[in-house]
């Protein structure tokens, strides 16, 4: 079994070409926001670019979704003794 299904579901190629896909609308994409212990604040978010519904069910009932997703990741409040000199850029003006 792989790991991230659910115990006695096998999940195939056919089950994923067979899924459905769903379409979704944004309603909330909150921003989850940690402090490292260097100082710095990192600001994840998780970003759904797809639903999948596949034919199968979970022992309860409730039909599996595959999400196709993105992380987003921004560091803020970075103490000045870690950031390093920005590097000139290679890109020339037109």
């Amino acid at each position: 079994m792989s790991r991230g299904q659910p115990p006695g579901i096998r999940i195939t190629q056919r089950d994923l070409a067979e899924g459905t896909e769903v379409d979704f609308t944004d309603e909330q994409e909150y921003w989850n926001t940690y402090k490292l212990s260097d100082g710095t604040t990192l600001k994840v978010k998780l970003v759904l670019n797809g639903v999948k519904r596949l034919k199968k069910c979970n022992p309860d009932g409730m039909p599996i979704y595959l999400i196709r997703s993105q992380n987003i990741v921004r560091t803020v409040d970075v103490p000045a003794a870690l950031k390093a000199k920005p590097k000139e850029s290679t890109f020339k003006p037109v």
